[in-house]
């Protein structure tokens, strides 16, 4: 008999390890509620996550097994299971945050003393860390390697004779929730990436940062697949490979439209590589800087920034659906953390934390590596990158239907002057939206500002 440790892996179909300990022996699917490990993870995405384990125990039911749940340490209850079952082996799959491996070698450890052998496998991304250099200067650096390397296709599930004939009493809490979550589960991850499929992969790279179509119909314009894979309700391997069996059978713009959504899938992977080999990502600058950077404490501006309140009807619209909805879109969470960052000059740590709170899609590899590269402390190829938000409005949504989606007040303003906003007279904001906020640092003081911050930062005044 073996056990299999889920984690964040919470599906039978495309989980490396799984599969792989039901090849020689049956199986006991068990989950340990840790809640020291689920209090690090913020309130939304953690009752979309626990409902994502009561529907992985729907599945195993639905295919004459069960999932064992437990409550406490992984390594003193993984060991009782095993005693309880008869297991001699515990398989899982690796993670690389911290805390995750820091359990894990806790439970190799506490199984080793019992006598019950553990095994480990690559499961959370596409190409496991170790088989690429330690450190790339930039993106497209460590997307030439990682391109070369090549990519496993889904696994099977296990059969269902190779799961183990167990019923469990036990489930985990479902809390309480400020927002409405999307459905969890691999089913209704499933239907998502196939609407994806249908409508938006073949248009993606057009369409990606056409933030009024994603205000309107999400699936046409991005996939919206990271709570599911967040979550790891849904397998990397199975959105590559579908993606993969697309672009090969297409041609022209459309295969050029489908490449770019893999291309994009390599970013969440060199988020992971950062993690692996810089365990400290999320608490320290990547980039090495000869003098410190001149934060700013300021926290009324901070408060601002979080409420959607700062002026800036993009920076807003994208904070506000944040709160709303526990998402951010890919090109607005651009643009909060920049703004963030560099107009504000408020340190990273701070919004990324914020971000950890409020999404449901939160993972803490992207979460983190994505706020470096913003906040011109992480990888990237130039040494301070700005998201101007008036020019970004210009670009992507200059009929203000994003914006008037998530900012009412504004809804009664002519789309240009939404655009021009921060650039408007105090009176003639008054005029046209008494309600909405004016500007809380000037555009062109704030991005100044910022310039002559890293530039100091980088020993270059």
């Amino acid at each position: 008999m073996r056990l299999f440790w889920h984690q964040r892996d919470l599906r039978t179909r495309d989980n490396v390890s799984l599969t792989a300990a039901a090849r020689g022996d049956e199986v006991v699917p068990v989950y340990v509620y840790d809640t020291d490990l689920l209090a690090t993870v913020g309130p939304r995405q953690r009752a979309f996550f626990l409902e994502g384990v009561r529907r992985l125990q729907e599945r195993y039911r639905e295919l004459g097994s069960d999932l064992v749940v437990r409550a406490g340490s992984p390594e003193r209850e993984l060991v009782a299971a095993a005693e309880e079952y008869g297991a001699e082996e515990l398989y899982y799959n690796e993670h690389y945050r911290r805390r995750r491996r820091d359990r894990q070698d806790s439970v190799e450890r506490a199984l080793g003393k019992a006598n019950v052998e553990t095994t480990s496998l690559t499961d959370l991304v596409l190409v496991g860390p170790g088989k690429l250099e330690s450190s790339y200067p930039n993106h497209s650096q460590f997307h030439n390697d990682w391109e070369r390397v090549p990519k496993q296709m889904p696994v099977e599930p296990p059969e269902p004779d190779r799961l183990a004939d167990v019923a469990a009493d036990e489930t985990v809490p479902v809390p309480d929730v400020d927002i409405e979550l999307p459905e969890a589960g691999y089913e209704a991850a499933r239907e998502r990436f196939d609407r994806f499929c249908g409508e938006g992969i073949y248009t993606y790279n057009d369409t990606r940062d056409d933030l009024p179509r994603a205000a309107e119909a999400p699936t046409q314009a991005v996939s919206r697949m990271s709570p599911y894979l967040a979550a790891g309700m849904i397998g990397i391997r199975e959105l590559w490979g579908e993606a993969s069996e697309i672009h090969d059978a297409v041609h022209g713009n459309e295969a050029r439209n489908v490449d770019k959504y893999r291309y994009e899938l390599s970013w969440r992977e060199q988020n992971y590589h950062l993690l692996y080999y810089n365990p400290e990502l999320p608490r320290e600058n990547y980039v090495s800087f000869p003098n410190e950077i001149e934060w700013r404490d300021d926290e009324a501006a901070f408060e601002a920034w979080k409420r959607g309140e700062t002026g800036y009807p993009l920076v807003d619209a994208g904070m506000r659906q944040l709160e709303r909805e526990g998402y951010v879109h890919n090109r607005p969470r651009q643009v909060v953390a920049s703004f963030l960052t560099k107009h504000l000059l408020v340190d990273w740590r701070k919004g990324a934390r914020h971000f950890t709170k409020k999404l449901v899609d939160h993972d803490y590899a992207s979460n983190y590596g994505n706020w470096q590269w913003t906040a011109s402390t992480g990888t990237d190829s130039v040494d301070v990158r700005i998201f101007d938000p008036v020019s970004q409005m210009a670009k992507y949504d200059d009929g203000a239907a994003f914006v008037t989606e998530y900012v009412p007040e504004l809804r009664d303003v002519p789309a240009d002057r939404i655009v021009e906003w921060p650039t408007l007279s105090r009176d003639e904001r008054e005029e046209l939206a008494p309600e909405y906020p004016h500007p809380i640092v000037d555009r062109n003081e704030g991005y100044e500002r910022a310039q002559r911050t890293f530039e100091r930062a980088l020993g270059k005044r």
